[in-house]
């Protein structure tokens, strides 16, 4: 036991050290195995592996061992787990990636790491139809045993997260931070959710905080995770296409909810299904790229279970009028909608919210109204 608590410090110490970056962690890795004999090397058998001199320095001198022993203490005194490469507990997807880190703070249910993932990511500044479209997708994937992972960002990130609770299911959130960093600051709600029985994960040192060149590195981690990689509404420079790159790299599925040819948020998607991305309308079109096995499970209990399905709702006259005169990516305002149902003032109001109580509508800011998107089954 002992042994392993070296082992991790000396390789947590590693990651530590400036000048020894994730390409020369990882050949370090392939080509010694265990870490802690690169402390004993000497300096010309470091140089001949690619480590710089100002790096070979830091390394015999220890200067960084005292912040890993600080580091490991601290994720023991706050339930946290670093999984360490080549390990039973190291996620068995990211360890095929070419460049999986070295080491994963890990905060939360380690038992998430069970399930299937996919990866579902897209723009900060969705449109309603894309934020309802990834709460609608992840839901519909949670019920059916795949978790799904993404970044926590604000927008389509956030509402795949929420998407995937709401019906029960497991959610990792992989971080561009330390994993004690909440970023951003709204999610302190959302992050505390997903910890009760999902995962939080960084390759990022405790305290590190959100730079903007994290993110596209811990891109890799997310698609890493997952079997594949949906995206769901991204701008033509969209860090969310990094992610869809990375994960072709990984040789992972590609998927892309296309989207309305005005919108910018449609680029990304549309693009990518030009490029050979599997158009996504429904779970079904997900699962079904699967693997075989997996495939299976999912769609033969799915042909025993009653569905029940909003659909079947009972919608009065004035309800279906309503509905028809909302659209799913465009508020409409309330006196648009008196206008239309020629009801009294109050008679509208208990109508719309009786709609937003039973999933059909959401209310806006400014008494606005959009009809929620229901994906296919």
């Amino acid at each position: 036991m002992q042994e392993d608590k070296k082992r991790l410090c000396d390789t947590l110490e590693l990651t530590l050290i400036p000048g020894i970056g994730l390409v020369t962690q990882g050949r370090l890795w392939s080509l010694r195995g265990d870490i802690s004999h690169l402390f004993s090397c000497s300096p010309a058998e470091l140089e001949a592996l690619g480590v710089s001199p100002d790096a070979c320095r830091a390394l015999h001198s220890r200067r960084y061992q005292p912040m890993a022993e600080e580091i490991l203490e601290w994720t023991s005194r706050e339930g946290c787990q670093i999984l360490l490469r080549g390990t039973p507990a190291y996620p068995e997807l990211l360890e095929q990636i070419h460049d999986p880190p070295l080491v994963v703070y890990a905060r939360g249910h380690l038992p998430a790491l069970e399930l299937p993932y996919l990866a579902i990511v897209g723009t900060r500044r969705p449109t309603w139809y894309g934020t309802q479209m990834a709460e609608g997708l992840a839901a519909d994937l949670a019920q059916r045993g795949i978790g799904i992972v993404s970044g926590l960002a604000r927008g389509i990130d956030a509402a795949a997260h929420r998407g995937c609770l709401s019906t029960g299911g497991r959610t990792i959130a992989v971080l561009g931070c330390g994993i004690d960093v909440v970023y951003p600051r709204e999610h302190k709600q959302l992050t505390r959710k997903i910890l009760e029985s999902g995962l939080l994960l960084s390759e990022f040192p405790p305290g590190t905080s959100p730079s903007p060149q994290n993110f596209p590195v811990r891109n890799r981690v997310i698609s890493g995770l997952a079997l594949g990689t949906l995206i769901i509404e991204a701008s033509e420079y969209s860090g969310s296409l990094i992610t869809a790159r990375l994960a072709m790299e990984q040789n992972r599925e590609i998927f892309a909810l296309p989207g309305n040819l005005t919108v910018p948020q449609s680029f990304g998607p549309n693009f990518l299904i030009k490029q050979g991305a599997k158009l996504v309308q429904s779970w079904r079109d997900i699962v079904e790229e699967f693997p075989p096995e997996l495939r299976y499970r999912i769609l033969s209990r799915e042909e025993t279970r009653v569905q029940p399905s909003l659909e079947l709702d009972l919608l009065n006259e004035k309800e279906i009028r309503l509905l028809e005169a909302m659209s799913t990516d465009q508020a409409t305002q309330f006196d648009r909608l008196f206008k239309v149902s020629g009801l009294e003032i109050s008679s509208l109001s208990d109508l719309l919210l009786n709609l937003e109580m039973r999933g059909w509508i959401r209310q806006l800011p400014g008494n606005l109204y959009v009809k929620v998107a229901r994906p296919k089954n």
